[in-house]
């Protein structure tokens, strides 16, 4: 299984004339591939959501289903840094649709057969190792983003990508009431999505390319000629699994530092979204269709936020993301404040708050995740959003769903929304660390590029 999964071997260099145009059709094909690759993980991570009233009217209690979506949400925490690890050395071509095409195989197993429905226990063996493989979905597409795209554009690049979680978690809903339309069947929330996520998979696989050595071209840096102040020949060549968590992992003392930001950061997005229509019924006396909307609206408006942050973090402030980060998260703090204190019965301003955290929140996840690719060399990249990403999950949204529930069983919403905007402070005094690596090697970066202008006049 390695041999097929192992990173793709470098090719003989294309002619310099060819350069150029390969890269272009290339970029325009990969991104794609990687976009709509990931975004099919989603079809088949979230659908036990949906199938979960259907489960309920056959005895279920809430308690008995939340094990297996715990159970799903562990796996993918764990999975995330261990499959990291694992991408670094692997093809991304076939990394990420095996990872999906296998998920989408554990969906059909839930829609198909009865035995896995029947009883907490299987669901919840069959939910883990879901989320296992789920782990295959994020790191490679790390690692192509790295290696195909430099870093004065990277911002621009990752952020468009990170649309991909929320077109891939919009289009579930809607295949499930086709599923329903089709075949009358609430099992077709899990067999419906997979048949999907089998034919992105194939996409996926025809559309990714690892590296551009391993189809004949230089490295990014040397194509775009924007090499960062630290770059080195050797960080094109494959790490040893030592050499990626002992040097530039564990040893990476600012990676832990965006590590414990991305766990408040994730308390914010779940703990603001998962309690949004309960919080915003009993607090603001919301119908079920208004606050249906808001979950909504919360979760789309992202996709320009996401999108702005990238294109501020690399055009105003020359691909500083920890100055980026802290401004939106203190932007979600006041959002988050007033969608709190505004007293009920002005439902409006509680629309607008709740939209402008979802539009502000999901613009520090995407940082973060690009912070990590960009602290270490690209063949360390898909361990680095591993390991930030594990915190975010096993922390941050395991906070979200336990520790905010008790707290506001036991204080009520003010104990809620005061550990809400303790992650807000918590993130801004974790990212501040960044800001001092990042003004240097901006200082770096510029005497580096002005040298090269001078040297090189196609630069």
């Amino acid at each position: 299984m390695f041999a097929f999964l192992k990173a793709a071997a470098h090719r003989p260099l294309l002619a310099d004339a060819d350069v150029d145009a390969t890269y272009r059709r290339l970029r325009w094909q990969i991104f794609p591939g990687i976009f709509f690759g990931y975004a099919g993980f989603y079809l088949v991570r979230k659908n036990f959501d949906l199938a979960m009233p259907y489960l309920a009217e056959l005895g279920y209690s809430k308690a008995a289903l939340g094990l297996p979506l715990s159970a799903l949400a562990f796996a993918y925490g764990i999975s995330k840094f261990l499959m990291g690890s694992v991408s670094d050395r692997s093809n991304a071509r076939r990394f990420l649709p095996l990872g999906l095409l296998i998920s989408a195989g554990i969906s059909l197993v839930l829609g198909f057969a009865p035995w896995a429905t029947s009883g907490v226990a299987m669901m919840a063996v069959l939910l883990f190792l879901n989320g296992f493989f789920q782990g295959m979905g994020w790191p490679p597409c790390g690692r192509v983003m790295v290696h195909w795209w430099s870093h004065s554009e990277r911002g621009r690049v990752v952020s468009l990508w990170n649309v991909a979680h929320n077109v891939g978690g919009g289009l579930i809903a809607p295949l499930f009431l086709l599923g329903m339309y089709l075949f009358n069947d609430w099992h077709s929330a899990f067999y419906v999505p997979a048949f999907v996520a089998i034919a992105v998979a194939l996409f996926a696989y025809l559309s990714i390319r690892d590296t551009p050595q391993s189809v004949g071209l230089p490295p990014v840096e040397t194509y775009r000629h924007d090499y960062p102040p630290d770059y080195e020949a050797r960080h094109e060549q494959e790490f040893t699994t030592r050499e990626i968590f002992v040097e530039h992992i564990l040893h990476n003392r600012l990676l832990w530092w965006i590590a414990l930001a991305n766990v408040s950061v994730y308390l914010l997005r779940y703990g603001v979204l998962d309690w949004a229509p309960t919080y915003l019924k009993e607090a603001k006396h919301f119908s079920v269709d208004k606050s249906s909307w808001a979950y909504f609206f919360y979760e789309w408006a992202g996709i320009p936020g996401t999108l702005l942050c990238g294109w501020i973090s690399d055009r105003l402030f020359q691909g500083r993301r920890g100055i980026v980060g802290i401004l939106f998260m203190s932007l979600v703090a006041i959002a988050v404040a007033v969608y709190w204190l505004n007293p009920p019965g002005h439902p409006a301003i509680d629309m607008a708050a709740l939209i402008s955290v979802g539009f502000l929140i999901y613009g520090p996840v995407m940082l973060i995740g690009l912070q990590a690719l960009e602290l270490v060399p690209k063949k360390a990249a898909g361990t680095a959003a591993g390991f930030t990403g594990m915190f975010g999950y096993l922390g941050g949204s395991i906070m979200a769903s336990v520790l905010f529930g008790r707290l506001v069983d036991a204080f009520g919403w003010r104990g809620g929304f005061l550990l809400l905007l303790g992650g807000c402070a918590a993130a801004i005094l974790c990212l501040i660390p960044t800001l001092r690596h990042e003004q240097a090697s901006a200082a770096n970066l510029a005497r580096h590029r002005a040298a090269q202008a001078s040297a090189d006049p196609r630069s």
